[in-house]
């Protein structure tokens, strides 16, 4: 469900705008909004399942989810829009969170890789289809379709969780909550988000960017040092000081600074340079998460045989590969060779991602694998919202912003000029090249962070959660 909802609103994002009358900085928000609300709470939910069980909270995501998806179908205005698609990323994050580490505590060590690429299968499943759906949703019904299909979808997954996971494990009950460290935290990234989404679309004034840098550094600050004595902390600091864990997740940032944006760009150039429709785009995608589906339990086994490394750092290879690539593309490249740059980026994001959770999730002790895995979606969705930023601030380097803003909220491909189209064009080619860049420092991180120690390659035989 998750990977429906990741994709749906990227194709739609145009129509969604022009039909509720978002201009282009509300029109960014909805997309941020989502961001925002997965990312904030993610910590204290990893650190909740570590004492409620995982099942409870993901079970509760699910619920979460479906009704923000309820509501953003109700919306009429953007400021409707972008407060219920908050509340829908809190649910996606709920879910995000608990996946892997419920997937980690039930599965040996020496098939983690391959489990976790089964899971990532789901969620390219979920995307691939959210692609296709929104196309077809937005040729024949109202964009509000779009966030219909979640609902059924939601309400069976609610109950499928509460029926058929069962938990097993050992919670930490009883153990009281650091709201200290959660209020600083929420405040420091909560901060960062909103300065980084401010200074990029140029929606308020530089002062209050600069404002709220100042306070997530404080915020962000003063939660180290809260975390450091706390007798029960919301983060144990431990976890930073495992090579495999931090290198890992830093690889991981980098990567989703990299691609995060990606797609939404992609989609831009196929419908308002390439002038196609919703429908052809979502069909033109469907060959990357097939590349993906393939080849990320394929990875994820063979990481299971020979280690992480060859897989995480080729996979951030190709992904760099084909981020310098699709910055070739121009306003009359062949849709083939669109297809085939895609597909490679597809087959970088197959071969990295389940090796390198696999890596994190494995080298972190059971009991804290409920706030690691808070910690490393973290760093996924801050190096996503990153990626959408920096984007913008790339693009308007070489295109002016009142160009940018024109075009997005134009409703009419049709009717861009062809001047401005190949401008537009040429700004997609150094954001792409940039992204290129970033991707490329990844591969350090990655490698760097060496094997896993003998100890914590033992397989675990216990399951904390089972499916009847």
């Amino acid at each position: 469900m998750a990977g429906i909802d990741s994709r749906i609103v990227i194709v739609g994002l145009p129509q969604v705008a022009t039909s509720i009358g978002a201009d282009a900085e509300s029109a960014i928000w909805i997309t941020q909004a989502y961001v925002l609300g997965s990312t904030v709470a993610l910590l204290l939910i990893g650190r909740l399942s570590d004492i409620i069980g995982r099942v409870k909270i993901y079970t509760s995501g699910f619920a979460v989810f479906t009704v923000g998806s309820l509501l953003t179908s109700l919306a009429v205005n953007p400021a409707m829009m972008i407060a219920f698609r908050g509340l829908q990323g809190l649910g996606s994050g709920i879910m995000f969170t608990n996946s892997a580490a419920i997937i980690t505590d039930a599965t040996p060590q020496n098939e983690l890789g391959f489990s976790l690429g089964i899971n990532q299968v789901a969620f390219r499943v979920g995307a691939m289809t959210g692609l296709t759906l929104s196309g077809l949703i937005l040729t024949f019904l109202d964009w509000r379709a779009l966030f219909y299909v979640n609902i059924p979808i939601g309400m069976v997954g609610t109950l499928w969780a509460h029926r058929r996971l069962r938990e097993v494990g050992r919670p930490e009950r009883g153990t009281p909550m650091d709201w200290a460290g959660f209020a600083t935290f929420t405040t420091g990234i909560a901060s960062l988000l909103l300065a980084l989404t401010t200074a990029a679309y140029g929606i308020a004034e530089r002062g209050i960017a600069v404002t709220l840098l100042t306070v997530a550094a404080v915020s962000l600050a003063a939660f180290v040092l809260v975390e450091r004595r706390a007798p029960h902390p919301l983060l144990d600091l431990r976890l930073l000081r495992i090579r495999e864990f931090m290198g890992g997740s830093i690889a991981q940032l980098l990567n989703a600074i990299a691609f995060g944006a990606v797609l939404l760009l992609m989609s831009l150039y196929l419908q308002l340079v390439r002038d196609l429709s919703p429908l052809n785009v979502g069909l033109l995608f469907i060959p990357l998460d097939i590349t993906t589906i393939i080849l990320g339990p394929l990875s994820g086994r063979l990481s299971d045989r020979y280690g992480h490394l060859p897989f995480t750092t080729g996979g951030l290879g190709l992904v760099s590969l084909s981020l310098f690539l699709l910055s070739t593309l121009d306003i009359s490249t062949p849709y083939p060779v669109v297809v085939l740059h895609l597909v490679i980026f597809g087959a970088g994001l197959g071969i990295f991602a389940s090796p390198n959770i696999s890596s994190i999730m494995g080298s972190v002790p059971p009991e804290r694998r409920g706030v690691a895995s808070g910690l490393r979606a973290t760093f996924f969705n801050v190096g996503f919202t990153i990626s959408l930023n920096l984007a913008v601030l790339l693009m308007t380097l070489s295109v002016p912003y009142s160009l940018v803003t024109q075009i997005l909220t134009s409703g009419n491909p049709a009717g861009i000029p062809p001047a401005d189209r190949v401008l537009f064009a040429a700004g997609l080619q150094k954001t792409f090249l940039a992204l290129a860049a970033v991707n490329t420092v990844a591969i350090l991180p990655s490698f760097l962070r060496g094997r896993r120690a003998r100890a914590n390659r033992e397989a675990s035989t216990g399951s904390a959660v089972r499916l009847n």
